[in-house]
């Protein structure tokens, strides 16, 4: 592999976790808090597994935001980059809303804001790396299993 393409996939990977990790710092009490006080719907997972989920997430998306951007220049790529760049801000203030704010009806919209973001990130992928758009499908179950959680949550702490 050239320098080219491990500088793209190390900024990419370094710049997503690191973000991850900064969200999760950010969010640490409000997590606890949530994670000893909330009620939480059937199939919740143990607290231990949002990290590692998140950390596999968050590489994935990484992976394929760098195949795009190794890419040649096109409409797709411009318009894919720009909506994994939106859906990852939201993203990253989701926890913030859920944990910090406890605004769990709040939280619930964004979610499916970010849902969204990202399925048309993903068929956005689709036309510059087929490859990019398969790296999105995981994250895509994962945040619907999230709308699920995070709905619960709502209904069961009003």
């Amino acid at each position: 592999m050239d320098n080219k393409r491990i500088r793209t996939y190390a900024f990419w990977v370094v710049f997503t976790e690191g973000a991850g990790l900064l969200s999760g710092l950010l969010t640490k009490d409000g997590a606890k808090l949530y994670a000893d006080t909330a009620n939480k719907p059937p199939l919740s997972p143990p607290s231990i597994v949002f990290p590692i989920a998140w950390g596999i997430l968050y590489l994935l998306i990484a992976l394929a935001a760098a195949r795009v951007d190794l890419c040649p220049k096109s409409p797709a790529r411009t318009l894919g980059l720009r909506l994994w760049a939106a859906q990852f801000a939201v993203n990253f203030l989701w926890p913030v809303f859920f944990f910090n704010l406890r605004a769990y009806g709040f939280s619930l919209f964004w979610l499916l804001l970010l849902l969204a973001l990202s399925v048309w990130t993903a068929l956005t992928f689709r036309k510059t790396d087929r490859v990019s758009a398969l790296l999105f499908v995981p994250y895509l179950l994962w945040l619907g299993f999230a709308v699920y959680l995070n709905a619960g949550v709502w209904v069961l702490n009003r």
